[in-house]
């Protein structure tokens, strides 16, 4: 399936559709459990029907279809004669003007995040329902297996409909207490969408796109929150060097590999600017420090003009703010590069446990052996991280480094 084949376009269309339809169906109907499953079966039907026959409007036609499955639910869940009614009064004609155009995502977000969740369900259950992540490509950015990641989506969907919650936003106080995972969410869409866990694709437009699209709307209505905007600029700093990160192929192109006169300098004076209105404001939070990393590589004319001190002084702030292995991992290409790939290595030795797993830590392992001019070892930890990617792009640009290490 190509980038803009008409299966393609279905499916963006779909991913940006299905929080919408959710969010209108769980507020009129009050029950997030029965709602998310009534609109994972209407998008199974479009996905089999559209390809043939598109609706003149997607986005009720959705909305119809899933109000028929909430009907079928009503009505096997009980027979008693308050739910008989209720469905007969929900099986009217669905007419198209009765949809409403209402963008329910944040409040759909922030339902997602409520506080009767742990954090960890809060994030898989948004991804699933706003994000419209599988549990595969979800389970993978939490780095455990996909059956323990469905589990805790299901018990997250039971912890909704137990805690009461309804579809409205919450009043500012609890908003606040919810902002980080809504954050969170929103940033492990757009790293999704931006090197996508599996498929034949390095990237997807998609869900960066929308990650950007509803990341602007959580700034409209809260500009103070600095960690918001941080990530916005965040975003669009990244996003700016979608067209030079691969080769017509979808190979992937390293950074410092990639054209630069293909990065989209608009995104990059917006990024700048976002970030600039918050820098000086308070403390500096993750997304802002993350934002002004990304902003020294914008800024660099060439590879070979990147401000590294700077960079491994902004990573060694984030570290000390926000410690993970991943952090510790980009701090150690930037280590490499402003103390030789020695240091470099030594700083992954501890990670194997963490992101052993994952194909990132064998890959920048591979790098910096490369750098070091160990070939050999630097070809076992290239191959490694190919047989542990599921990224098809990433495999094969994985394997063209085995092979090239063959010939050093």
């Amino acid at each position: 399936m190509t980038e803009h084949s008409p299966e393609a376009r279905i499916e963006d269309l779909l991913r940006t559709l299905a929080p919408q339809v959710l969010g209108v169906l769980a507020r009129t109907q009050g029950q997030f459990d029965a709602c998310e499953d009534a609109v994972q079966e209407a998008l199974l039907e479009a996905a089999l029907q559209w390809p043939t026959v598109m609706p003149e409007n997607p986005r009720a036609w959705l909305m119809a279809v899933a109000n028929r499955r909430m009907v079928d639910f009503y009505r096997s869940e009980s027979a008693r004669r308050a739910r008989e009614e209720r469905a007969e009064a929900m099986n009217v004609e669905f007419s198209y003007s009765s949809v409403p155009e209402t963008d329910d995502t944040l409040t759909l977000m922030f339902l997602c995040c409520h506080p009767a969740l742990s954090a960890p369900s809060q994030l898989a259950l948004t991804l699933r329902a706003v994000g419209g992540l599988t549990t595969a490509e979800i389970a993978s950015a939490f780095m455990v297996p996909e059956a323990t990641m469905g589990q805790r989506i299901s018990r997250a969907k039971q912890g909704i409909q137990k805690a009461g919650a309804t579809f409205s936003m919450p009043p500012a106080s609890e908003r606040k207490a919810r902002l980080g995972v809504v954050l969170h969410v929103l940033y492990l869409i757009f790293n999704e969408g931006y090197a996508a866990s599996s498929g034949p694709s390095l990237q997807r437009d998609d869900l960066t796109t929308e990650a950007i699209r509803v990341t602007r709307l959580l700034v409209a209505v809260a500009p103070k929150e600095l960690e918001a905007v941080g990530l916005l600029a965040l975003m669009l700093l990244t996003d700016s060097r979608r067209a030079a990160r691969t080769l017509p192929d979808g190979t992937p192109v390293p950074l410092a590999e990639q054209d630069r006169t293909l990065w989209d300098r608009g995104q990059i004076e917006e990024g700048i600017a976002v970030l600039s209105s918050v820098l000086g404001r308070g403390a500096a939070g993750p997304y802002q420090l993350q934002a002004a990393i990304a902003a020294v590589h914008a800024e660099a004319a060439t590879d070979g003009k990147t401000d590294w001190p700077q960079i491994l002084a902004l990573y060694t702030v984030l570290e000390a703010i926000a410690p993970s292995p991943v952090v510790t991992l980009n701090r150690a290409v930037a280590v490499a590069m402003v103390h030789g790939p020695n240091a470099g290595l030594e700083l992954l030795a501890g990670l194997d446990t963490a992101l052993g797993r994952t194909h990132r830590l064998d890959a920048v392992r591979g790098h910096l052996l490369e750098m070091s001019g160990s070939y050999a070892e630097a070809r076992a930890a290239y191959l490694s991280a190919a047989k542990k990617t599921g990224s098809l792009p990433e495999r094969k640009y994985l394997m063209g480094k085995v092979a090239r290490m063959d010939e050093q």
